[in-house]
């Protein structure tokens, strides 16, 4: 009897026809055989296979235990009452067997998934090439093994070191206690994996017949993207245990920074993308600064989850508190920072003249929203009191949402997962190079720049002649900013080390008092957070160490 496996089709965009003849099985119980079958040229069972793979990609928004990933750093809380799974991440309340984010059985679900599809689909006698004489044969593979890799890079940040399966898929008769292999075996693999496909993949990432699949640029921004992790200090000589190979590397080279500005380089050299000139429209339309996403659609899913509460417009949880911390983080539309003395920056009138991506982010109180100002003053529309779940800081999230400032309803937005965009490509070119040389160049300060540019900033240039560690920090702030709620500030802050003091401080909002003779704004204390040094990497789940003799666990867990 053929092997069977059960089909989930949740990324299926085709449409088939229905029979009138009896199924003697149901279509979504079938064999190897049936879904790679010799004769089905088209391909039509083996590409619902391959887009059943998509289903396993990671997201964005609110997804771990109903928020964002962002809200267990010091960018937001939860405006949730209760204890919260990011309250739990941010707190350091978890274990080994409760991890709030853990992707390791989804992700090799994925792992697995692929590789079946990648030994099988050579049977499929696919007809046509793209128009540089690729096969589909090999293009499906190539997307099916970008896929994997992705969910490898998944794990590796998370974990250090997994266990590699490479294209075996084991059965249930197999000996499956397998070891961890090393950080470097790892990065090794994903990245010999994004240089093997990269050309057997489409070139063009904006046909929108094929929006969402891979193409040689998100190869690209993978491999780049694992090359940064993989410099960063984290891995790359503040090791947490600087024998354990599993952990990072046992030694430091100053030489994986350029390796990774290389790869960077490769992305900027293709000279397809470009930053939307307005950045609100980078989350709502397909446009020439994505380079990879997961398709999420057409909706007000974002609206509806964390819009401030008090409108009557649809539904309005509120579920994003930005804090007072990332607030601080937006400078002035002149550029300068809001403690710099010749900022222009009112305490007295906190929100004028501010980058515009501060607008673009965070609702504040006065913010122009359905047709009228967001209330987060004490006893306002959006923060009432009592029970109602409500903004803890004063803030509510903008980002992500459609352009309803003067709007009476919301109505469908693009709200796809966008999974690589330009704009980091840009960030992780400036850091790679900049750590590498002895002070940044022009190169470092042209890509900067056009991120500043794009935000409206006037002047958008940085002083000249600043040093290594300036334009570090100015990087660094610009990716805080910059990709705020995208899930990047949660491991940014770990791979650069410097988790122990971002991460243990408290947290802070605005409470604002609206009187007769004006307002009254008092910082408040919102959360504690706590990090200690063993929380660098998520432990492996107590599941699979407890059950394979083999499976090293991280160090403190």
């Amino acid at each position: 009897m053929h092997l069977k496996w059960f089909i989930f089709v949740g990324l299926a965009v085709a449409v088939f026809a229905c029979s009138s003849d009896l199924e003697v099985e149901p279509i979504e119980l079938q064999t190897l055989y049936q879904v790679f079958d010799e004769n089905d040229s088209a391909g039509v069972e083996a590409n619902r296979f391959l887009l059943d793979c998509y289903r396993f990609l990671p997201e964005t928004g609110n997804r771990v235990g109903g928020d964002f990933l962002d809200a267990a750093t010091d960018d937001a809380v939860s405006s949730n009452p209760t204890n919260t799974s990011v309250q739990q991440l941010a707190m350091g309340a978890y274990a080994s067997d409760n991890y709030q984010d853990n992707r390791w059985a989804s992700c090799y679900q994925g792992i697995r998934r692929a590789s079946i599809f990648i030994a099988n689909i050579d049977r499929v006698p696919l007809k046509g090439k793209l128009a540089n004489g690729t096969s589909f044969n090999r293009v499906w593979k190539a997307e099916a093994r970008f896929l994997r890799a992705l969910f490898y890079f998944e794990l590796v940040k998370r974990h250090g070191g997994v266990p590699l399966l490479g294209n075996k898929v084991y059965q249930l008769t197999d000996n499956i206690e397998l070891p961890r292999q090393d950080f470097r075996e790892c990065v090794a693999f994903i990245v010999s994996e994004c240089d093997a496909i990269k050309d057997s993949l489409r070139t063009d990432p904006f046909n929108l017949a094929f929006y969402e699949r891979p193409t040689k640029a998100a190869a690209l921004a993978l491999k780049a993207r694992v090359l940064l992790y993989a410099a960063s200090p984290l891995f790359n000589g503040e090791n947490i245990d600087p024998q354990n190979s599993l952990t990072g590397y046992t030694d430091f080279s100053a030489n994986r920074w350029e390796v990774a500005e290389n790869a960077a380089r490769d992305i900027l050299e293709l000279n397809l993308f470009a930053l939307e000139p307005e950045f609100k429209d980078v989350f709502i339309t397909r446009n020439r600064e994505r380079i990879f996403s997961k398709q999420g659609g057409n909706n007000t899913s974002v609206e509806n989850n964390n819009g401030p509460v008090g409108y009557s417009s649809g539904v309005n949880n509120g579920r994003t508190s930005p804090t007072q911390e990332l607030v601080n983080a937006f400078g002035m539309a002149n550029g300068l920072p809001i403690d710099d003395p010749n900022s222009g920056y009112n305490e007295n009138d906190p929100y004028v003249n501010r980058d515009k991506r501060f607008y673009a982010t965070i609702f504040y109180n006065g913010a122009p929203w359905l047709s009228r100002p967001v209330e987060t003053f004490e006893g306002g529309a959006d923060k009432p009191g009592g029970t109602k779940q409500q903004t803890k800081t004063g803030y509510y999230l903008r980002k992500f949402m459609g352009n309803f400032e003067s709007a009476v309803n919301y109505s469908n937005v693009n709200h796809d997962h966008i999974l690589f965009r330009y704009a980091e490509v840009l960030l992780n070119f400036a850091e790679a190079r900049n750590e590498r040389l002895a002070a940044p160049d022009h190169e470092v300060y042209s890509a900067v720049e056009q991120i500043r540019q794009r935000a409206g900033l006037v002047p958008f240039q940085l002083q000249a002649g600043l040093s290594q560690s300036q334009m570090r920090e100015i990087i660094r702030n610009e990716r805080r900013k910059e990709l705020a709620f995208e899930e990047h500030r949660f491991y940014d802050v770990r791979r650069w080390k410097i988790a122990e003091q971002e991460f243990n401080k408290e947290l802070s909002g605005m409470t604002i008092y609206q009187t007769g003779t004006g307002v009254i704004r008092q910082p408040i204390p919102v959360l504690k957070m706590n990090f200690d040094e063993r929380m660098y990497l998520a432990p492996i789940p107590f599941s699979e160490v407890i059950k394979n003799p083999q499976m090293i666990q991280n160090p403190g867990w």
